[in-house]
């Protein structure tokens, strides 16, 4: 049988100059910087400065040319971009108006990480202490290279025989390989090339000097390493005939040690960049005050060379053909570069009154740094404020960073979902996450509390969360649970 159906769908399509200043508003200052370089690098008619021309559209219209026919699809059009689906206010900000928002001579608060070499160049470059033959050489570049991020190579000497055997034609045996990995044992930081965690702290105990704490946390870590991860202490004590102190020392011994050996790498990777505020919000005369990093707002104008070839065009009464392929060329040029400052602007408007109405929202907080007093905060909450759209305020929040007086936090750390307390009042879950945070912080550590008397404390403060919701925080939080708290 056959059917008809009526189907009628509603589509929305971006046009590219969108999508290109939604890309820019994404955009955190040092990646906005880089692609403010990038365009200049490829538009000529973009320069950068504080001259005051102002480029106007009607000085090169294209209604002044009706001797040239050119094709509609090839222009860049400006006007394609509508301003008012971003921002819903015709007014000025204030913002504009403050002689210090866009200095150049901001201070920039920066938080750097000094790395020049990877973690694997370096393990290399310690390889050349070792005297080596090629072979053996070979072999450790190659272990070196299993070794992941955290220090470990999770992988069993005859899989690794066989991947240098297929991968690079290295043929070895597994007494071969046991021998380098001896080598590596030996490389900083201590730990490195452990095959698990038992292996790893064993190899550090090693290389402490012994000591009667020392001695013993081997042995633990050697017979007993599973009695010790599940905090079976009542064993270990009769287990090797000791007291609770010579327990506590050698546990302590134990808890100095890494378990991550590759982690702690500064340079692990690759080179990781500073971060950039991009807002200081500063409490003066008890306001709040927000400045948008001046790195945001470059100066900028329109080439004033291309603009007096295009006047030179209008006023040729010969054009040849070439002439008219050059002025469309640089009428793409002007275009492009207008909008490019138009997006800039309109860049700075939405990260600024986006951030603003954040600040004001969350003014409780940022007046004395109390997280507790983070207000529940979504991302429509935001958009409704300032009528922009849900996916640009998450582009602002998501990628940005604000400098307040008690530290550079990332905008999105704001946002939280919303509970009930037992007055039926919306709190923040970061408010609830904090105060979890701090009763566990204050427990007994010999006997730590477990979810289901956690859930009960915090019902007794006016939160009245599930045991499940309780091990949930537990988890994000990164907090184990009660058992491995536990100390003696």
């Amino acid at each position: 049988m056959l059917k008809q159906f009526l189907n009628l769908k509603i589509s929305q399509k971006l046009s590219p100059q969108q999508i290109q200043l939604m890309k820019l508003i994404q955009l955190p200052t040092q990646a906005f910087e880089q692609r403010l370089l990038e365009e200049m690098n490829e538009n000529p008619a973009l320069e950068s400065g504080k001259e005051e021309d102002i480029y106007e559209k009607d000085e090169y219209d294209t209604e002044q040319y009706d001797d040239y026919d050119d094709s509609e699809a090839d222009r860049v059009e400006a006007e394609d971009i509508n301003i008012d689906e971003y921002l819903n206010s015709d007014d000025t900000p204030d913002y504009k108006t403050q002689a210090n928002n866009y200095s150049d001579d901001d201070e920039t608060k920066e938080t750097p990480f000094a790395a020049t070499v990877s973690f694997h160049q370096d393990l290399i470059n310690q390889l050349n202490t070792f005297i080596l033959n090629d072979e053996e050489r070979d072999i450790a570049e190659f272990l070196v290279g299993s070794i992941d991020d955290m220090g470990y190579i999770r992988r069993s000497v005859s899989d690794l025989v066989d991947d240098m055997a297929f991968t690079q034609g290295l043929y070895t045996t597994e007494k071969q390989v046991e021998a380098i990995l001896h080598i590596i044992h030996e490389l900083e930081p201590t730990g490195v090339g452990a095959r698990d965690l038992q292996e790893c702290l064993l190899l550090q105990l090693k290389h402490k000097t012994p000591t009667e704490s020392v001695d013993l946390a081997t042995a633990i870590i050697e017979q007993q390493f599973d009695a010790f991860v599940r905090k079976h202490y009542d064993k270990l004590i009769q287990k090797f005939s000791i007291s609770n102190e010579q327990l506590r020392n050698a546990i302590h011994e134990i808890e100095r040690l890494n378990p991550k050996p590759g982690g702690s790498f500064s340079g692990n990777n690759k080179i990781t960049e500073n971060v950039v505020p991009d807002f200081t919000i500063r409490i003066v005369d008890g306001e709040l005050e927000l400045t948008l990093n001046g790195r945001n707002a470059p100066s900028l104008h329109i080439s004033k060379d291309y603009q007096e070839m295009m006047q030179t065009y209008k006023e040729s009464k010969d054009k040849s053909h070439s002439q008219k392929d050059a002025v469309q060329f640089i009428k793409q040029k002007l275009d492009s570069a207008k909008w490019f400052i138009d997006a800039i602007k309109q860049r700075q408007d939405t990260l600024y009154v986006t951030m603003n109405a954040i600040m004001h929202y969350q003014k409780d907080y940022l007046f004395d740094g109390d997280e507790t007093r983070l207000k529940p905060m979504i991302l429509k909450d935001i958009a409704d404020m300032v009528g922009l759209d849900i996916s640009t305020v998450s582009r602002v929040a998501n990628s940005k960073y604000v400098e307040t007086p008690y530290g550079t936090k990332l905008i999105k750390e704001f946002f939280s979902e919303a509970m009930k307390n037992d007055q039926g009042e919306d709190v923040s879950t970061l408010e609830i996450k904090k105060i979890l945070q701090n009763t566990i912080e204050e427990e007994d550590k010999k006997n730590p509390l477990p979810d289901d008397l956690l859930a009960e404390m915090l019902k007794e403060k006016g939160y009245p969360i599930a045991r499940r919701t309780i091990a949930k925080y537990r988890e994000q939080l990164e907090i184990p649970v009660a058992r491995m708290r536990r100390k003696l």
